[in-house]
């Protein structure tokens, strides 16, 4: 409508959005694009990277990142040199320089320890990202066996499976069950936005995006990091086909 400023392409879990079909939109209504990459460092879409294609992009360093820090940080990527100059006033109580503020700002500077920790980090985030698609591919060849839909991963997609995420009609149960073996599972996420106390305001109730209930219902997090080895994968998918 003419009310929209802004699109917000989500590459949740890990997995790049289509950006060409956002990006023509984009264009076409004079619209800014803004990628929410916090999930998706280094991840590609047709060989580019997440964070290089919209007007600006977020990152998170949360600690169970794929790059994380020892603390909470984040960035921002944007080639709009106009961008850049407002987001480094704004980090900086909005000084263009030092006791000089011409606009209001935060204190948002990334701290240096945590910026220490990620630069070596860094180092080691594509070799990561590699060994977590390598589990992704043994976790859609193991369930597929046991006739558990894997992930789609699109042709355009190089994922980082920051989560690895399936869909399973007794969840919980299942969940239960895994735990008591030792298996930590995650909910990514528990409650759709659209039924949030803080968004209660848009008069939206139960029933009003059924397929977003039921992902909710259904959705588990399998263990999911560079360090897993076959053998656990085995383990897991072993335990999930055990309560089927």
């Amino acid at each position: 409508t003419k009310k929209t400023k802004a699109i917000i392409p989500v590459h949740l879990y890990g997995q790049p959005v289509d950006m060409e079909p956002m990006l023509e939109i984009a264009n076409r209504y004079g619209l800014i694009v803004i990628e929410d990459a916090c999930q998706a460092h280094g991840a590609k879409y047709k060989n580019k990277r997440t964070g290089s294609m919209g007007h600006a992009a977020a990152f998170s360093f949360y600690p169970a990142k794929n790059l994380g820090c020892y603390g909470d940080g984040g960035a921002i990527t944007t080639n709009d040199p106009k961008i850049y100059e407002t987001l480094r006033r704004l980090r900086d109580y909005g000084a263009k320089d030092k006791y000089y503020h011409i606009q209001l700002g935060y204190n948002r500077r990334l701290d240096t320890l945590q910026a220490s920790v990620l630069r070596v980090k860094l180092k080691y985030l594509d070799a990561w990202n590699q060994a977590r698609r390598q589990h992704a591919t043994l976790y859609a060849k193991l369930l597929t066996e046991i006739d558990i839909a894997p992930p789609d991963v699109p042709a355009y997609a190089e994922p980082v499976w920051h989560l690895y995420v399936i869909r399973l009609k007794n969840r919980d149960e299942i969940r239960t069950k895994l735990a008591e073996k030792g298996i930590s599972t995650g909910i990514h996420y528990p409650v759709p936005i659209h039924l949030q106390q803080a968004y209660e305001k848009l008069g939206y109730k139960k029933g009003s995006f059924p397929t977003t209930e039921a992902c909710a219902e259904q959705i588990l997090s399998l263990p999911m990091y560079a360090e897993l080895n076959d053998d656990m994968i085995k383990f897991v998918v072993a335990s999930i086909k055990e309560m089927l």
